[in-house]
């Protein structure tokens, strides 16, 4: 089975996908974290492919940093400066070749997440 990697943003304020978040993927190592790539989320809130494909894929620990301050600012969300929430930071590990899909889902004052299919 290839592995991969997925992901999606909910606004679960508004009920609608959080179109337009920039998401950062690094792969930790030691000490060290690595970018992998940058991207953005789409109008369903998803990326327009895996964040991680089949290709660039391996085993081991990793980080999707979500933009949310700036994906609330640009949503016109009023919130008190410095924002509560401004950078999510999601640390997880990948031990085998498989879909990993990792979705966020958020509001300005909380947030979760869990591993989905």
């Amino acid at each position: 089975m290839p592995g991969y990697l997925t992901t999606h943003v909910l606004d679960t304020a508004t009920g609608k996908p959080a179109a337009g978040m920039a998401i950062t993927l690094y792969r930790l190592e030691a000490e060290a974290r690595r970018q992998i790539c940058r991207v953005v989320t789409n109008d369903d809130g998803r990326t327009d492919g895996p964040i991680l494909p089949e290709a660039a894929f391996e085993t081991g620990s990793y980080e999707l940093v979500f933009h949310v301050g700036d994906y609330l600012d640009a949503a016109g969300v009023a919130g008190e400066r410095p924002r509560f929430l401004d950078l999510v930071p999601l640390r997880f590990g990948m031990a085998e070749a498989a879909h990993y899909h990792v979705p966020l889902l958020l509001s300005p004052y909380g947030y979760s997440t869990y591993r989905g299919s």
